[in-house]
């Protein structure tokens, strides 16, 4: 698509803060109004829009698109976009150890107890753990704070935990991410714990290394997205 605008703006408006071409306020993919919970997140959609050439390319503006999902999808189905969330904490990637691999096991156990802890702790969900890929029924208990702690999200935060959750394979993970008690950095490196291994003993492929090169961008963006979402 041609860009078809000259300027762009944020304003402040009754119900939130909107970004504006050429005066108009931008629209979602189902034609509502973009409104945006902070003036931080309309100017970061703001700059995307701005950044573009004569072309509008959409990949280019990853913020607009997880705006455009909170608000167009999520809003609307919300109870749904929490099981799917809820779904990564029954099979939680960070609950399955390996079972014939020392160094890798100790890895796990390095990297992956203390996320389990600050779970139990902080939320009052207390995971079990198991060696292999069989499935793990968790503790009603725990899948019970675990709910609540996702609920606790507005659309922007469901969005967000969506994503972290999923290319970390860990709703403990994206969790700890959306709270603070991990950075972007340290929750992908944990959930890539099996991979790092795999390529120190059998070479890097580089196009795995370059999926996990966008997988890592796609989670700065999300939690940026979280951040500033939020007001300050």
């Amino acid at each position: 698509m041609k860009r078809f605008y000259k300027d762009v703006a944020s304003e402040q408006v009754p119900d939130g803060f909107q970004v504006l071409l050429d005066g108009k306020a931008v629209k979602t993919p189902a034609r509502q109004t973009l409104l945006l919970p902070t003036m931080a997140l309309a100017q970061a959609i703001e700059e995307e829009w701005r950044a573009q050439g004569e072309e509008i390319v959409p990949a280019s503006m990853p913020m607009l698109r997880l705006a455009n999902t909170a608000q167009d999808g999520v809003a609307a189905t919300r109870p749904e976009v929490i099981a799917a969330i809820l779904r990564f904490g029954e099979h939680d990637l960070v609950c399955y150890r390996a079972e014939s691999a020392a160094e890798l096991l100790r890895r796990q156990r390095e990297g992956w107890d203390p996320m389990l802890e600050w779970a139990a702790v902080e939320l009052g969900a207390p995971l079990t753990v198991t060696e292999g890929i069989g499935h793990a029924a968790q503790p009603p208990v725990a899948l019970a704070a675990l709910e609540r702690a996702v609920a606790t999200n507005d659309v922007y935060g469901l969005v967000a935990l969506h994503v972290m959750s999923s290319i970390t394979g860990s709703l403990v993970l994206g969790l700890a991410l959306a709270r603070g008690a991990i950075n972007p950095a340290q929750a992908f490196h944990l959930s890539r714990l099996d991979e790092i291994f795999q390529a120190e003993r059998w070479g890097k492929d580089p196009d795995a290394e370059d999926r996990a090169h966008a997988l890592a961008r796609e989670l700065d963006v999300a939690a940026n997205f979280l951040k500033l979402s939020r007001p300050a």
